[in-house]
């Protein structure tokens, strides 16, 4: 029986690197099943899987289906795919108007918890204009409303700019959402809470001593888990490191060129690796695991519903 619970709220199991192929490259079959084995292994028991523009938003629904109870989907599109807007064949407002009928079609059967992933990325303005960003963040807070669905949120360097679009639109969003993979500043994730957003944090939320410093003061009834593999893993290089020396075990892993059920793959982030998040954090807060693992899935359920309800807490 695994010591504690947990749900991934940021996993990505729509890359191809789950289906074995690196950089266009097949190094070997779809292990998607071990993946989510390995994860219920310890305790890893819900999966929320990021949709970040349609075709993945449609995967993230098929995947859902095949592992019911156990996977949801987000629908959405990132920031930095938010230019597709503007070279969908029937126009943006088609494309909208398929992103929301997708949503609610979801969302009534069960399979979809959150929309998202949107938000806003001024560090990748190369990928998508500020401009563009602004206007397709806008109009799909309006989808989310419509459906109500809480938000799956990227913020990267926007801080104002998200504020102040949200702002206008969390009032009705009753369960507000949850600011993913977070890096900002403290002062960032204060107003954050103060709009009554949850963060979520993973390996990339810990890398320097400021992110530590971060993750310290995220109230714990504001706090969320995830992996967002298969990036952001937990690196020796990163500050987070020092709090692991007596983390619990992860299962073995190697290079994909030797790549077997049973392991993980070396420099691919996965769901099993949420142990050693929930871990450093109760370590860097200076909390039990327990604590860090209850408040989480507590969180996490109340918001997002994940097929379970507060009061069947059995582990």
């Amino acid at each position: 029986m695994p010591q504690y619970k947990y749900a991934d709220v940021g996993i990505n199991l729509t890359d191809s690197v789950f289906r074995g192929k690196y950089y266009g490259k097949q190094h070997h079959e779809d292990d998607t099943e071990h993946v989510l084995q390995r994860a219920i292994e310890i305790g890893c028991i819900k999966f929320m899987v990021t949709g970040s523009d349609l075709k993945e938003s449609k995967h993230a629904i098929a995947l859902a289906e095949k592992y019911p109870g156990r996977c949801y989907a987000t629908v959405g599109v990132h920031p930095c795919s938010a230019k597709t807007f503007d070279s969908h064949p029937g126009g943006p407002p088609q494309l909208l108007q398929v992103l929301e009928d997708l949503a609610i079609d979801a969302k009534k059967r069960g399979l979809a918890t959150a929309y998202g992933e949107i938000g806003l990325d001024y560090d990748r303005l190369m990928l998508t204009g500020k401009e563009q960003q602004l206007k397709y963040f806008e109009a799909q807070l309006d989808i989310a409303v419509k459906v109500q669905l809480p938000l799956f949120l990227h913020s990267r360097a926007a801080g104002e700019d998200f504020k102040r679009l949200l702002a206008s639109r969390l009032p009705q969003l009753p369960k507000k959402g949850l600011v993913h993979s977070f890096t900002g500043t403290v002062e960032e994730m204060q107003m954050l809470v103060a709009l009554g957003l949850d963060v979520g944090v993973n390996g990339c939320s810990m890398k320097t001593e400021e992110n530590l410093e971060v993750v310290k003061k995220i109230p714990l009834g504001h706090l969320q888990i995830e992996t967002d593999g298969p990036w952001c893993e937990m690196r020796a290089s990163h500050a987070s490191a020092k709090y692991k020396g007596d983390a619990p075990p992860l299962p073995h892993s190697v290079k994909k060129e030797r790549w077997n059920k049973d392991t993980m793959v070396k420099g691919r982030n996965e769901s099993a690796t949420i142990a050693h998040v929930a871990h450093v954090i109760a370590k860097v807060k200076g909390i039990p695991t327990s604590e860090v693992c209850e408040a989480a899935w507590n969180n996490s359920i109340r918001m997002f519903g994940l097929g379970e309800t507060l009061e069947d807490q059995a582990p």
